[in-house]
This record gives structure tokens, C-alpha cells and sequence, in this order.
């Protein structure tokens, strides 16, 4: 019988939280510490009706509790530093995406992942979802090139306007949050970008000078394919420009048609993110007359997990990649690769010119 994997999570917030939840309840897990700056910590152990003990710093939180691996969900600009370090103590690491705020850091953390053999689980959410892993199958059956078009604003107030202006003072939106479509994308279509041009817009004071709350890539590959990517947060973001979900290629189109999670006032709720309840097939054959020879298809889809539950998903992965070393380099290569189209977007934004890869 495996011992549990005693765990230190860090950062207490939203995905924090969610993770924590998870190892509170999955019996190959033992969490050994909370560790926030703030409250949060406070918050999450009264939320769990626990009695972990609680850190405000990560080194001495690190040194005491002694754990075999380490959750961090903090803000970007400490993953680099945080993560290094837990390795070197000997860690496992589950790590929130984006690996890093540079490359320079996200490749640093998957060479210390290399030279100490310890697991870098990064957590890119939509990888456990079934009904993407379908999205993506489905899109896949369409034919070359495809164009796929995708977005996730969201109208953010109080707590969330401020955790996106804490975010935006290292990372834009379409870095952040385009990581995870942008691995969407490369899987889509297992071809080389090759090209990126983005814009952006700076619609409130309180966003740094040098960043942006709104932007939107495009990106081209090297089979033909074509993607673009929306991204805005703050107080003044439509809640009509929340949800597509797309892709269309020569043998049709497949979309994620989520009715409710779609509606108008759900930016700011996390389950509506990766809500998928339906997708819908349309073929694009022709009968003699010129007509469509095929009706549309709905799928309903039935295993439609919640923010929670997918969070669980998650963790069992990287219980999975511990207990049976498991070779992570496709997926840290994977997560590297997207962070790279990302900040060429992020560049394209910033120069004004489109960006060869």
C-alpha cells in the first residue's frame, strides 16, 4: 500500500483552493500546509474544515512541513523561483499555467525537472476535459487547412477586477489565458506555427502602461490551418463577446454550443469557462441539387464535469505521473511550445508587427 504523497499547496485562491479541495478529498494525498500572504489561507482551511498548518512564507513553509510535492497556484512572475526551489528540496511540482513569465524561466524549470527527476505537472485544465479532448477529435475529422476561432472574456468586478489587475502586472490576458487554446490549436492540427500577429488595447487607467486588459491573435500554421484568440477582462468587457468555441475546415465545421454557460452574466463564473453541454457537427457535403446530403448533429454531452471535479481530474494525473514515473516530456514540451506562440503574440501587441516563428 503506497503512503499518501504529502502536499504543500501554495497560493489559496481560486485554482489554489480548487486544488486543495482536491487533495482534502482524494485519500493518495495529504496536505502538510496551506501558504498565502493573505487571508486566503485563512479562508480555505475554515472552507475545508481542517486543521492544516498555515504558512505566510514559502521557504520556511518548504523547510517545515517537508512535503513530497508541491502545488503552486500564486501569480506568474513567482513560478520560476518557487518551483526551482521545491525540486531542489527534493518535490514533485503541479504547477498552474503559464510555466513562467518568460522563457528563459519556463525553460529553466523543465531542465531542473530534468536534472533532479522530479515530475512538473502543468495545469492546463482542458486537457482533462472529455468533451474538448472530443471538441478536438471532432475537429480533427474536418480536413486541412481549418480556421478556428475561439475567445474568453470576461466582465470581471471587485475580487476578480482585482486578481486580473494583480495578474496583468506580469502577464497580458492573451499570454495568460491564451496558452491554454493556443495548445488547443496545435493539437487541432499537429502542424508548425509559423506566424503570429496580435492587437490589444489598454481600456482602463489601471492597467500598467506597458500592458494591455484587451487583445486578440492570430496565428498561422504551416499546413494552412489558421486560429485567432480573444482576450479581455475588466469592468467594461461585453458579455455578449464571452463565448465561441469553433473550427471550420473543408468537410464542415464543429462548434461548442454552451447554452447556459454562454449566457449573458456568466463571464465572471468559473464553471461557465469550460462549460460545454453540446457540441454541434455541421457537414459540408452536397447532393446533386446543391443542398446539404447531411443534417447538422448535436451531441449531448453527458460527462460534462465541473470546474471541481475537473480540478480532481487534474490532480489524479499527476498522482498518475508520480506513482508510475511517467515520461513528462511531451507535456513539458507542449506547455513551452504554447508560452512561445503566446509571448510572439504578446510581441506582435507591443511592436506592431506580425511575428515569424
Amino acid at each position: 500500500m503506497n503512503k499518501p504523497i504529502r502536499i504543500m499547496v501554495v497560493g489559496c485562491g481560486n485554482m489554489g483552493a480548487s486544488h486543495a479541495k482536491a487533495y482534502h478529498h482524494l485519500p493518495d494525498f495529504e496536505i502538510c500546509g496551506l501558504v498565502s500572504r493573505g487571508d486566503s489561507k485563512l479562508r480555505l482551511q475554515e472552507k475545508l474544515e481542517s486543521n492544516y498548518p498555515l504558512f505566510e512564507d514559502f521557504e520556511t513553509a518548504l523547510a517545515t512541513s517537508k512535503p513530497d510535492a508541491v502545488c503552486i497556484s500564486t501569480y506568474p512572475d513567482t513560478h520560476e523561483a518557487f518551483a526551482c526551489k521545491a525540486m531542489e528540496a527534493g518535490c514533485h511540482v503541479f504547477l498552474e499555467k503559464p510555466l513562467a513569465i518568460s522563457l528563459v524561466g519556463a525553460r529553466r524549470i523543465i531542465a531542473k525537472a530534468q536534472e533532479t527527476n522530479k515530475k512538473v505537472v502543468v495545469g492546463y485544465i482542458l486537457r482533462h476535459h472529455p468533451s474538448w479532448i472530443r471538441f478536438i477529435e471532432e475537429a480533427q475529422k474536418l480536413g486541412r487547412p481549418l480556421v478556428m476561432r475561439m475567445n474568453l472574456n470576461q466582465q470581471s468586478q471587485g475580487y476578480m477586477w482585482e486578481v486580473h489587475r494583480n495578474l496583468m502586472s506580469s502577464l497580458s490576458p492573451i499570454v495568460d489565458c491564451g496558452v491554454h487554446y493556443i495548445d488547443v490549436m496545435c493539437q487541432m492540427t499537429r502542424s508548425r506555427p509559423i506566424w503570429v500577429a496580435a492587437i490589444g488595447a489598454r481600456l482602463s487607467e489601471e492597467v500598467a502602461e506597458d500592458n494591455y486588459n484587451y487583445g486578440q491573435l492570430q496565428i498561422r500554421f504551416e499546413d494552412g490551418s489558421v486560429g485567432w484568440y480573444e482576450a479581455g477582462w475588466g469592468p467594461m468587457i461585453s458579455e455578449t463577446a464571452f463565448f465561441i468555441k469553433d473550427v471550420i475546415g473543408p468537410k464542415g465545421s464543429v462548434s461548442i454550443v454552451a447554452k447556459t454557460a454562454s449566457a449573458a452574466g456568466q463571464s465572471d463564473q468559473i464553471d461557465a469557462h469550460t462549460k460545454t453541454e453540446s457540441i454541434l457537427i455541421h457537414h459540408a457535403d452536397l447532393n446533386e441539387k446543391q443542398l446539404f446530403s447531411k443534417k447538422d448533429e448535436w451531441i449531448a454531452l453527458t460527462d460534462e464535469p465541473d470546474h471541481q471535479e475537473l480540478c480532481n481530474r487534474e490532480q489524479l494525473y499527476f498522482l498518475q505521473a508520480i506513482r508510475t514515473n511517467a515520461d513528462l516530456s511531451d507535456h513539458l514540451e507542449d506547455a513551452l511550445n504554447s508560452l512561445k506562440i503566446a509571448f510572439a503574440c504578446d510581441e506582435s501587441v507591443k511592436t506592431g508587427v506580425g511575428i515569424p516563428l
